[in-house]
C-alpha cells in the first residue's frame, strides 16, 4: 500500500465541493508561553467538528457508482463514524457504523443525526473488527477503516496540505497520532511541500504505542491505552507505522494532566472547542519547549467533539 502527494492532491479536488477550508489562527499570548511562532489550523471546525471528515468524504466519492450503491460501512469510537456517516448523506448512501460501549454520548449522537445506522460491541478491537466484517457481508457496503485506508489516508493530508500552502515557512509540524492516519497524510504533504520540515506526532503516554513502536523498531500493538483523549486510543496501524519510519516522525508524549492544561489554554486564549485528542499538540509543544524554540511551528487542532456536560476541568 502507498499513497502519493499526487493521491493528495486528487483528494484535495474530490472533496472541495464538500469540505471545509479551515483557518489558521495564532495567539500571541500562547507564542510567547511556548517561546515559538505557532499556527493552528483549526481542524475542529472542519464539517462534523473533526478532520476525519477530509478522509471519510475522498473516500466515500472515491467509489465507482454500482459500489457506492451498497453503502459504507466502518468501527468507531465517534468522529470518523460522524464523518463517515456524513460524506455518505452527501452522496446519498446507506452507512453502517459499528460503536463501542462507553463511547461519548454526544460523538455517537451525531452519527445518528447523520443518518447512519449504529451497531453496538464491546470494547475491544477485536469485537469492532468482527462486527464490522458481520455488517459488510451481510449488507456488501464497502468499508472504509477510520486509518489504514490509502483513500482516507490521502484525504487526511490534505490539512496539512492547506496549511502549508497558507504558511511556506513553518519550520515544524505536528500532529496528533493514534491510529495514525492523520499524521500519515500530513507527513506525506509535509515533506512534499517542504522537504527540510521536522514532522511530530503527539501522543499522550497512556497511549504510547507509536512512541513505542519508534523505539522498538517494530509494530507494538498490545498496550491497553488509559487516556483522556479517547480519539487516540486506536491500534497504530502498519501502513501507517510504515510512513512514520518513512518520513522520519518523531513521537512527543504528554501526560492527561498536561493535555487537560492545553485544552483550557486554547479554550481560553484561542476561544476554541476542542476535545483532548486536539490539545495533546500543545501539550506536547509545551512540555518540549527547548526543542521548538524560536521556531514557525504549524500545529493540526484535530477535532472539538466534546461533552460539555463533562468538561474535564469540571469534576
Amino acid at each position: 500500500m502507498t499513497v502519493s502527494f499526487a493521491d493528495i492532491e486528487a483528494a484535495a479536488l474530490r472533496i472541495a465541493p464538500h469540505a471545509h477550508v479551515t483557518p489558521v489562527l495564532h495567539s500571541a499570548s500562547l507564542d510567547a508561553l511556548a517561546g515559538c511562532r505557532l499556527r493552528f489550523k483549526c481542524e475542529n471546525l472542519q464539517r462534523a467538528g473533526a478532520f476525519k471528515f477530509r478522509g471519510a468524504c475522498n473516500a466515500v466519492w472515491s467509489l465507482p457508482e454500482d459500489v457506492a450503491r451498497r453503502g459504507v460501512v466502518t468501527h468507531s469510537s465517534g468522529n470518523h463514524g460522524a464523518a463517515l456517516a456524513l460524506a455518505a448523506r452527501t452522496r446519498g448512501i446507506a452507512c453502517h457504523v459499528v460503536v463501542p460501549e462507553g463511547a461519548v454520548v454526544t460523538k455517537v449522537a451525531a452519527i445518528v443525526r447523520y443518518g447512519a445506522t449504529v451497531h453496538t460491541c464491546a470494547p475491544s478491537l477485536a469485537a469492532r473488527d468482527a462486527l464490522a466484517a458481520s455488517v459488510q457481508r451481510d449488507t456488501g457496503a464497502t468499508l472504509v477503516h477510520p486509518y489504514t485506508d490509502e483513500r482516507v489516508i490521502a484525504g487526511q493530508g490534505t490539512a496539512a496540505r492547506e496549511l502549508l500552502r497558507d504558511e511556506p515557512e513553518l519550520d515544524a509540524l505536528i500532529a496528533p497520532i493514534g491510529g495514525g492516519g492523520l499524521i500519515g497524510g500530513s507527513a506525506i504533504a509535509a515533506r512534499a511541500l517542504r522537504p527540510q520540515i521536522h514532522i511530530f506526532a503527539a501522543e499522550p503516554e497512556g497511549a504510547a504505542e507509536a512512541h513505542a513502536s519508534l523505539e522498538r523498531g517494530e509494530r507494538v500493538t498490545e498496550l491497553q491505552p488509559d487516556t483522556i483523549a479517547d480519539g487516540l486510543r486506536a491500534v497504530l496501524g502498519q501502513i501507517n507505522f510504515d510512513l512514520l519510519r518513512q518520513h522520519d516522525v518523531r513521537v512527543l508524549l504528554a501526560s492527561d494532566a498536561e493535555i487537560v492544561a492545553a485544552m483550557r489554554l486554547i479554550w481560553e486564549r484561542l476561544k476554541l472547542v476542542v476535545e483532548p485528542s486536539s490539545a495533546v499538540t500543545l501539550a506536547a509543544i509545551l512540555r518540549q519547549r527547548e526543542r521548538f524554540s524560536g521556531q514557525r511551528v504549524g500545529v493540526i487542532l484535530s477535532g472539538g467533539n466534546v461533552d460539555l456536560d463533562q468538561l474535564p476541568w469540571c469534576h
